[in-house]
């Protein structure tokens, strides 16, 4: 068991959300027992070529597959819940809490990766208690975020109690009528708080974030100005947004198609779990709302980020099957871009700008707000817990920095928090917190066919940035050329002339032949010969690569294609044919 002195100490390990927006995934660790908060993505950055999601590193989780004791969702965001199917792929966890609208999407997810038998889903109510192992009970306590049923959580120790956030803004007037349930925490306060885990995103902005129902006049005025068709974009997961939209639709008498399956999924769960609250032939399908005229018609979509696969960003691009975008359409992105997306945002709305689209977007429209606390929420969260330690999670480095700052304002000592990275092994005790060693916490990549290799991505990455270059060859059992080399370039910017580079790759095969041949070719005995085919391919890349690097002034990616003779080779002069050995990969 895991001492400090007499004093139990608890191991939080972070293997991800810190220091990045995305894959939030969380580890406590006690003696031989651990429970996980949240699995979560991210998406792929600008440089990695076809990868679809980004996942963190879980080298440590394998390793201690057998201590996972369960796990505890606070809500149904992506960066929160999507990892999980991957996570059950390489190991099993017993149980999975969370609240009913996160485990609802979530059985989909599982259904659909083949991995629901690998794992129990158990829903929970507000201030609901459970006990995951010996060590652990976890309290969900109700807060408020841009997706209904979400949870702060409280987590029941040996050392103490220890309050995660998960991610918050203190909305006193929630769409649902589901309210923070402030009560709670200051109770929690009242007894003592260990230590505080909070979200930091918006610990840069002072003040307060503004209620999810500030949006409302706004969207009701742009609805009642359209003179077309309107087309609204937002998160698919932001189920209070999609409330309202839907409320401001029946008020203008207009008919709802939704397009994108994300969408449609998180719709139907939220109808269904009461979230979303609306009569069925307010949503129709596309073949049903195109017959209507434009001033009837509402298109709800995804793509607000920019998304390639989108509906909203194939609109854009004219590739959408059966939406095109006319003169007097109204197009409304209710989302601000995730730091990484906004070029393809501005990309995506300059596009429908130019095919005639009226496109309202910005932070100045008031028409979309953070689902993250600000400053002054952050202060309230410090002030009712009133914990003795405070560890800042969910942000980037200055994010982390500024809250801590905001806790020590709060009156939490310097000596009594500490900023951490990906991997960062906390231990916490009743008498201190402090930094005790690190596990691995890099990314795992996963494209269409499954998780990619780093030398996969940087193929890739050199594909793109340099091109590739061919060369196929044929050599016969006496190490000469058969014909001249074959050489292609693809995606190659250079000023030699083919001839010429085919004339110098040429030149640097037959050099590499003449000089060292005998390494590669040994007989025996005169009769038995031995080629080692692979060593002579490694021998060949390598110099047609400092070729290429110094006659192109580049590194593309080389691959070469080395044909061997299958035939033994010719007879000698005393007519008995040579018994031939070949050594190949």
């Amino acid at each position: 068991m895991t001492k400090n002195g007499n004093s139990p100490t608890i191991k939080i390990i972070p293997l991800g959300g810190l220091h990045e927006i995305g894959k939030n995934t969380c580890v406590f660790e006690y003696d031989d027992e651990i429970v996980l908060l949240d699995a979560g993505l991210a998406f792929p950055t600008e440089g990695m070529h076809g990868v679809n999601i980004v996942l963190p590193d879980l080298t440590y989780l394998r390793e201690n597959r057998h201590k996972i004791k369960g796990m505890i969702v606070t809500h149904g965001h992506e960066d929160h819940i999507g990892g999980i199917p991957y996570h059950l792929k390489q190991f099993d966890i017993p149980v999975i809490y969370g609240p009913r609208l996160a485990m609802a999407l979530l059985q989909g997810k599982l259904e659909e990766a083949g991995v629901a038998n690998r794992t129990e889903l158990r829903s929970v109510m507000p201030r609901d208690i459970v006990r995951i192992g010996s060590y652990f009970f976890a309290e969900f306590i109700r807060n408020t975020h841009s997706i209904s049923d979400s949870f702060t959580v409280a987590i029941h120790t040996p050392a103490g109690v220890i309050i995660h956030t998960g991610d918050f803004k203190i909305d006193h007037t929630p769409v649902d009528g589901e309210f923070f349930d402030l009560q709670k925490l200051a109770e929690h306060g009242e007894k003592g708080v260990l230590c505080l885990i909070s979200d930091s995103t918006n610990s840069e902005v002072p003040g307060q974030t503004p209620s999810e129902r500030s949006v409302y006049p706004n969207l009701d005025r742009i609805f009642s100005q359209a003179p077309g068709r309107l087309m609204v974009t937002t998160f698919a997961s932001s189920v209070h947004r999609i409330g309202m939209i839907l409320e401001l639709a029946k008020k203008h008498n207009r008919v709802v198609s939704v397009i994108g399956r994300s969408m449609l999924n998180v719709i139907a769960h939220a109808r269904n779990l009461g979230y979303v609250k609306c009569e069925d032939n307010l949503l129709q399908p596309w073949h049903t709302v195109r017959s209507l005229p434009d001033e009837k018609i509402l298109i709800l979509t995804t793509g607000s980020q920019g998304e390639p696969l989108a509906a909203m960003t194939r609109i854009a691009n004219q590739e959408h099957p059966h939406i095109k975008i006319r003169k007097g359409d109204t197009v409304v992105f209710s989302a601000n871009p995730i730091p990484g997306n906004t070029i393809a945002v501005v990309t995506t709305i300059d596009k429908l700008m130019m095919q005639g689209a009226n496109v309202i977007y910005g932070r100045d429209k008031g028409i979309h707000v953070s689902g993250h606390g600000c400053q002054e929420d952050q202060k309230l969260m410090i002030a009712l817990t009133r914990p003795k330690f405070f560890l800042p999670v969910h942000g980037e480095h200055r994010m982390l920095v500024q809250h801590a700052k905001t806790a020590q304002n709060m009156g939490i000592p310097a000596e009594n928090m500490v900023i951490i990275d990906n991997g960062d092994v906390v231990e916490l005790s009743e008498d201190s917190i402090r930094i005790g060693g690190k596990v691995p916490a890099g990314i795992q990549l996963v494209d269409n066919a499954g998780l990619l290799h780093d030398s996969i991505l940087k193929e890739r990455q050199q594909l793109a940035e340099d091109g590739v270059v061919t060369v196929a060859s044929a050599i016969d059992w006496e190490g000469k050329l058969v014909a001249k080399p074959e050489v292609h370039l693809r995606g190659v910017v250079t000023t030699v002339e083919r001839s010429l580079l085919q004339k110098l790759v040429q030149q640097t095969i037959e050099n590499l032949l003449n000089d060292r041949w005998q390494e590669f070719a040994r007989s025996f005995d005169g009769e038995e010969l031995e080629v080692d085919w692979a060593g002579l391919q490694v021998q060949i890349e390598q110099a047609l690569q400092r070729l290429l690097r110094r006659e192109l002034q580049s590194r593309p990616l080389l691959v070469f294609l080395m044909q061997i003779p299958d035939a033994p080779p010719p007879a000698k002069a005393t007519g008995r044919r040579r018994r031939v050995k070949k050594t190949r990969d």
